[in-house]
């Protein structure tokens, strides 16, 4: 799934993307030159880190209190500053040949000669890039994972195939994977619309998918027969989970499903104008198991500098030393 919506947003940004062999880490040297980086920079200094493979890792890692997933990008965007302050060995000026560039100087020597245009995302744009689901509009709506979304707006297009050829008469959903209160369907000679679950009034705060797997799975009414009132009865499961979280009650396990989706705000889209404010979600978070690729075929490409240096944390030179070189 996160590999379509990433092919799906660089097509809307109109990026093309060139797939890599499987298991061939030599046809894309630069990704796995930037990978080793991070590793040896970043990764092995923080608790918890495994390396490839045991000769890479340290004694009893399993016993280290490790990050949370926002901990960790939070330590990651604080790192990235720092290594865009880096001089890399491969960054060189035709004009300085003798001098290792950082990555933030070589892009001000191109940007003098190329330009550039800023072009602002807008709530529209975060739109575009959510993930893309296709499903069917039935007569009572479109219906994922037994949550029903409904509005007036698509009495037109109940029973009626997508126009979009080759997707078997489905319409094209984006949804936000952190908060699925809401998706947003591609109708007609139209931009994305949003479509509420029938029951978000009943539902104030932001849930996953992960939440509402787990208040299915702890269902105990007997109203399987009639999906309607079913629907009903997990959308007030759901609201009393979010009441005991609110009130300190909830178990060990309820609080850190809530706690993924707990600071979202809503979604932009929801007083009907989603081009005004784009919501903070960060689909960059979103993870899949790449190939078994190794960087052990890369040793003769050119390399970021590694050597020891004096450090403030996480494999970094000294602020301020680094910035009297700069």
């Amino acid at each position: 799934m996160t590999c379509r919506a990433f092919t799906a947003a660089c097509e809307s940004l109109g990026i093309s993307v060139q797939p890599a062999p499987p298991r061939a880490p030599t046809a894309k040297g630069i990704v796995e030159r930037t990978f080793g980086s991070i590793n040896a920079l970043f990764c092995q200094h923080l608790p918890g880190y495994t390396g490839s493979d045991v000769t890479r890792r340290g004694p009893d890692t399993e016993k280290d209190a490790c990050y949370s997933v926002t901990r960790l990008q939070d330590l990651l965007d604080v790192w990235l500053v720092h290594y865009h302050h880096r001089p890399h060995e491969g960054l060189r000026h035709p004009m300085m040949p003798r001098k290792a560039l950082t990555p933030n100087q070589m892009w001000a020597a191109l940007l003098a000669v190329a330009g550039y245009v800023p072009v602002p995302l807008t709530g529209r744009d975060y739109l575009e890039l959510l993930p893309v689901h296709w499903q069917a509009i039935t007569p009572a709506g479109l219906t994922i994972h037994h949550r029903t979304y409904d509005a007036d707006l698509l009495a037109p297009h109940r029973s009626q195939a997508s126009p979009v050829a080759g997707r078997g008469g489905k319409w094209e959903i984006h949804y936000n994977p952190h908060d699925v209160r809401q998706i947003w369907v591609r109708l007609p000679d139209c931009e994305l619309t949003e479509i509420p679950w029938i029951h978000r009034d009943h539902v104030h705060r932001p849930f996953d998918e992960r939440t509402w797997q787990h208040i299915r799975t702890q269902a105990v009414d007997g109203n399987h027969g009639d999906a309607e009132q079913h629907e009903a009865s997990l959308a007030d499961a759901l609201d009393q989970l979010m009441r005991r979280v609110h009130s300190g009650h909830a178990t060990t396990t309820e609080q850190a499903l809530l706690a993924r989706t707990a600071h979202l705000p809503l979604p932009a889209a929801r007083d009907g104008n989603p081009g005004t404010e784009a919501p903070a979600d960060n689909l960059a978070q979103q993870a899949t198991e790449g190939d078994d690729d190794s960087i052990d075929d890369l040793d003769g490409l050119p390399d970021d500098d590694v050597s020891p240096a004096p450090v403030t944390g996480f494999g970094l030179y000294n602020a301020h030393e680094e910035a009297a070189t700069w």
